[in-house]
């Protein structure tokens, strides 16, 4: 068996667990391979030696990349070189994609073969990206069924792989089990989620106690729990919580188990309506945005849908409660019905879990290995 040299970035802790069980699986397909680029602590316990520290590549924000600009230039042009002496059989960018869709072009105009792992999301906005991928991209890898279908119509060659969360999150999960690790008792509970962001909890988070407020004076049984994504979300969600009374419970991370524990969950748009989906949890999505913001979007999104769920249901399946519509008025009446009769939102959710679940490392390993035998 040949050896085989892979060369991988990823950006991000995100990527550094998708790159860690891609790594994972080609070695269980492939005996001899040589790992090089840029990954986390996950990646470097595979067996990459990381060309510098990935944090070096996770930067969040506008103006914090416009700080950080000139490195990030410079370590990439000097990443191309590197991986062009270096000569790969084949270049795999994890997500990312503002750093490393340039250098997938540079690398395939150099003759190196080329995977992008994880679709940036140019099916709902910025659709003219996707010339730069086809040019740049041997095989895009997605996680998601629709995406697939985007890529195909577009010409650019896909595998969608199933997405990693569906296979590790289980069919059925044991509500029970997570109630009693958190401590919390029988009766209904809802899971409030606003958002990990500073900026997304200032403008959902009193939003949604507000609708808890209207919640629990409708429904006196009715609990509430909240995941906390870092100390300082919590000190922001203690504020909001100063001079009311909800029987509400903190927890600091640990949404997974949130999700497990409870009835319904009045969620953000975002990742997290994913988890909530593979967990079967009924739920509303809301999202609020500022003005200017809000109507530019309004005006280059493409998809009638914003939330996760609906886009790969490809209908209305769970409500979206968006900018003016978010009142917490509308957020408790939607919800409560939820707590008793979301059935049919749960059984789209297992539907789409079943979609997800087909081993996507494995899978994305396989395609990667599969481009590089036809190559040979």
């Amino acid at each position: 068996m040949a050896r085989l040299r892979i060369a991988l970035v990823a950006g991000e802790a995100s990527g550094d667990i998708l790159g860690s069980g891609l790594m994972r699986a080609l070695k269980a397909q492939h005996a001899d391979i040589e790992f090089i680029g840029v990954g986390g602590p996950l990646m470097e316990a595979e067996g990459m030696s990381s060309y510098f520290p990935m944090e070096r590549l996770s930067v969040m924000g506008l103006v914090e990349v416009l700080g950080r600009l000139r490195e990030l230039l410079k370590r990439r042009k000097l990443l191309v070189q590197t991986l062009i002496a270096e000569k790969p059989d084949v270049f795999i960018g994890i997500d990312a994609p503002d750093f490393t869709l340039n250098i997938e072009l540079q690398l395939r105009r150099a003759g190196i073969k080329t995977v992008h792992y994880v679709s940036p999301s140019v099916w709902a906005w910025r659709q003219k990206r996707v010339l730069k991928i086809r040019e740049g991209c041997d095989l895009m890898l997605t996680l998601l069924p629709f995406e697939a279908r985007f890529y195909e119509e577009h010409g650019v060659p896909v595998r969608f792989v199933g997405h990693s969360l569906a296979d590790t999150i289980p069919l059925e999960a044991d509500k029970a089990g997570a109630r009693a690790e958190l401590g919390l008792s029988d009766g209904p509970l809802v899971a409030l989620m606003p958002g990990s962001r500073g900026g997304e909890v200032g403008k959902l988070g009193g939003l949604f106690l507000d609708a808890a407020q209207i919640i629990h004076e409708a429904r006196p049984d009715v609990r509430f729990v909240l995941p906390c994504a870092s100390a300082a979300r919590r000190e922001q969600i203690e504020q909001l919580l100063v001079g009311r009374d909800l029987p509400l419970t903190l927890l600091d991370g640990q949404s997974h188990l949130a999700l497990a524990a409870c009835d319904a969950v009045l969620i953000a748009s975002g990742t997290a309506t994913l988890e909530a989906l593979l967990y079967k949890r009924p739920m509303v999505v809301a999202y609020r945005l500022a003005r200017l913001t809000f109507w530019i979007l309004k005006r280059l999104v493409k998809s009638p849908y914003v939330s996760l769920p609906n886009l790969l249901a490809q209908r209305m399946l769970v409500p979206e409660l968006l900018q003016d519509a978010a009142t917490p008025e509308a957020l408790a009446q939607t919800l409560l019905p939820l707590l008793e009769g979301g059935e049919e939102q749960t059984r789209g959710f297992d539907e789409i879990h079943r979609t997800l679940r087909l081993d996507a490392s494995n899978q994305a390993a396989k395609a990667v290995l599969d481009l590089i035998a036809q190559s040979k």
